[in-house]
């Protein structure tokens, strides 16, 4: 970590987003490189404090950034279920995507992360060529980039990916050598045995069907984030129809906490009371549509058994 992120994640200045591409580039080039002089250019450029890349905020000493390998690494610091998911591997290589298997179905777990800046989302290279070779390990049958028909002999697996950011939000480039979301469709269309992406960052409720030209398809499950209000949930579950085909089921659930918390915080009902309440007085609530349309909310939705 360079010394100028770490005196901005400490000092009284805080960046926001980017009034548009070039403004970011410049941004991403400044945090990469360090280079102070280059924020005092940027902060004065036109636009740059009026637009709301820059605000001023409190300095505090025991902010700090944290690198990938630290966020990785506190997983394991715990009484069980060490590594919540993340591997050994990925503490020996810094990465933060892994595998995981639950009977047929093979959960593929994205870092999209861009960690050269912004919001929105992508993935680079290494990890987009882990994702082609898990595809390949579990799928009998796929095409290859050409559109041509490839079958091997493999055990095959129903794959579901999980990522912070949709695909809509896989728009990144910064850093160059990324890969964004029409990539990675184009990929997971290829695989008949991809059924579901479960995601989340829109802070929205949404359900999003993207097809094959041959036929079938995947289903993209968006939800809403737990800091907003209502602060719902979702259950997603896969069953065999037994007819050639899959049902998703996707169940909205809302918080078993009351709307006040009353002032009593002694168990953790009343705390989680106490989360809607602040959510629910959120200044910065913005409309839209978060809990999305009724087919984005409790819904079956149906894709072709891939074998």
């Amino acid at each position: 970590m360079n010394p100028l992120v770490s005196a901005l994640a400490t000092g009284g200045i805080k960046i926001g987003a980017p009034a548009d591409g070039a403004q970011a580039e410049r941004l991403a080039r400044m945090l990469g490189k360090g280079d102070a002089r280059e924020l005092v250019r940027l902060s004065r450029a036109r636009g740059a404090a009026g637009g709301g890349l820059f605000r001023q905020v409190t300095p505090d000493p025991d902010r700090r950034m944290l690198t990938r390998a630290e966020v990785v690494r506190e997983h394991f610091t715990t009484s069980r279920n060490a590594g919540h998911g993340f591997t050994r591997a990925n503490l020996r290589d810094g990465t933060a995507y892994y595998a995981f298997d639950r009977g047929l179905v093979r959960g593929l777990v994205l870092d999209t992360v861009n960690p050269n800046g912004y919001s929105e989302g992508s993935l680079d290279r290494a990890q987009f060529a882990w994702l082609e070779r898990q595809l390949k390990a579990g799928s009998r049958r796929y095409r290859d980039a050409r559109g041509a028909r490839v079958a091997h002999d493999v055990r095959d697996r129903v794959f579901v990916l999980f990522s912070h950011h949709p695909i809509a939000s896989l728009t990144n480039p910064l850093g160059g050598g990324r890969v964004l979301g029409d990539e990675v469709k184009a990929l997971l269309l290829r695989f008949p045995n991809v059924v579901l992406w479960v995601n989340g960052h829109t802070h929205r409720n949404e359900v999003i069907p993207h097809a094959r030209e041959s036929g079938g398809g995947f289903w993209e499950v968006n939800t809403a984030a737990h800091i907003d209000f209502p602060q719902q949930s979702r259950i997603v579950e896969i069953a065999d129809n037994g007819d050639g085909t899959l049902s998703v089921f996707a169940t909205i659930l809302d918080s078993a906490g009351p709307a006040s918390f009353g002032g009593r915080l002694g168990d953790p009902v009343h705390l989680a009371s106490l989360s809607r309440e602040l959510a629910g007085n959120d200044w910065q609530d913005r409309e839209e549509g978060r809990r999305g349309k009724p087919e984005d909310r409790n819904v079956e939705l149906i894709v072709p058994a891939p074998f």
